[in-house]
């Protein structure tokens, strides 16, 4: 990235047509730096925020703990620094036994969906397995809900 010619700050400024007009060469450059300060980026935000859980994080849940919460939010102060100290609430339930939970529900009669979340999916590499007879009954159902897709450029050899 030493040798940039199209600048990330001259790039934020240009349109989405000044870009793609771009010659090809400042294109792939402009795409491999953007690469590597987004990687460079989430490196030093996955290493900042380690830092500041090693200086804070036992405060904070030290705070949520004494307030009788075991997640949340806290607020702790260290000198000039106001902290805000959020602890999510990430719950995990043990499939086995909610299935087994889902089953008791359904065999006395109520519906399973009053008490629990049911989301249905087929993987891909099951759907291809289906019979033939099967998959053409399912098409209209079946929807294609990837996140947006994308061109990646590269210099020719």
């Amino acid at each position: 990235m030493s040798d940039l010619t199209v600048f990330p700050a001259d790039l934020a400024e240009m349109s989405v047509s000044q870009l793609a007009n771009l010659p090809p060469v400042q294109l792939v450059e402009a795409d491999a730096n953007l690469d590597h300060l987004i990687d460079w980026a989430k490196k030093t935000r996955t290493k900042l925020d380690a830092a500041l859980d090693q200086r804070f994080g036992e405060q904070g849940r030290t705070a949520l703990r004494d307030s009788g919460r075991d997640f949340g939010t806290a607020h702790i102060s260290d000198g000039p620094l106001h902290i805000k100290f959020e602890m999510p609430k990430k719950v995990s339930w043990n499939q086995k036994q909610l299935a087994e939970i889902a089953e008791r529900i359904v065999s006395s009669g109520e519906k399973v969906e009053g008490y629990i979340g049911v989301k249905l999916a087929v993987s891909e590499s099951r759907y291809t397995n289906w019979y033939k007879r099967r998959r053409e009954s399912v098409p209209l159902n079946r929807f294609n809900l990837a996140s947006k897709g994308g061109a990646k450029v590269y210099r020719s050899c």
